[in-house]
């Protein structure tokens, strides 16, 4: 069964959506019904529910308003309306669909048939990732599990020669020349190294150990085997003299 959260300022509007809901009442359950944008946006930092019906035109935050404030966004948004105008402009805002009010009974029940499909297809891709994410884990020569462009890029430690921070992006540079841009600050990706392989030896970087060539104590650098040379922090330095 699919629970269901409904936002409209009208609450004639929401009790007509609750009712045809009923009607499907082995399809969907309501959960939580709001008519203040604000409260509704509180309510769905805690919770997540299977689908999220949204009006759009709502005094002080608009439906498209309230899309861009919704930080969670792992269930689909259905746009309810009684303005057909929206109807591009809902679909491009990351709704799943879009119903006219008053809502027809065919319509709602096509779109409940998209829900389900756009669950079932999230559910399934989530339940892969973690079983490999699980699957690596458990092996006796555990990969760096890495998240990128959508993708989950399971690598060795040896195939990583540094790390470089961007802000709150990292760049990782491995042996063959590629770059990987991750969606992550350096103290997650530091996270994610194995400790006896990687250290950060200044704020702005990571180095693969076993790719360190050389040690230029006095201009305080370090050359990897590829020639590319990562300084070393005055804060980092007498740690990274004792792990050598």
């Amino acid at each position: 069964m699919l629970e269901a959260v409904l936002v409209d300022d009208e609450s004639k509007a929401l009790e007509s959506l609750s009712w045809e809901l009923s009607n499907l009442s082995d399809e969907v359950k309501v959960i939580a019904t709001f008519t203040d944008a604000h409260e509704a946006l509180r309510y769905l930092e805690t919770n997540s529910p299977d689908c999220l019906f949204l009006d759009i035109e709502m005094p002080i935050m608009d439906g498209f308003q309230f899309i861009k404030n919704l930080k969670n966004k792992s269930f689909p948004v259905v746009i309810t309306t009684a303005y057909n105008q929206y109807a591009l402009k809902a679909l491009k805002n990351e709704a799943i669909d879009y119903l006219l009010k008053p809502i027809d009974s065919d319509d709602l029940n096509e779109t409940i048939l998209k829900i389900k499909k756009f669950n079932d297809k999230n559910y399934t891709a989530e339940r892969l990732e973690q079983i490999l994410i699980n699957f690596n884990s458990k092996s006796l020569q555990k990969k760096i599990t890495i998240n990128t462009d959508g993708k989950l890029l399971f690598l060795e430690s040896e195939e990583i020669l540094y790390v470089e921070s961007d802000g709150n992006y990292s760049t990782l540079y491995l042996e063959s020349g590629q770059k990987l841009v991750l969606t992550k600050k350096l103290k997650e990706v530091n996270q994610l190294l194995p400790s006896e392989s990687f250290f950060r030896i200044h704020n702005s970087f990571i180095v693969n150990l076993g790719k360190i060539k050389e040690f230029l104590k006095t201009d305080g650098y370090v050359v990897l085997s590829a020639g590319q040379k990562i300084p070393v922090s005055r804060q980092k330095k007498s740690d990274f003299l004792d792990l050598l």
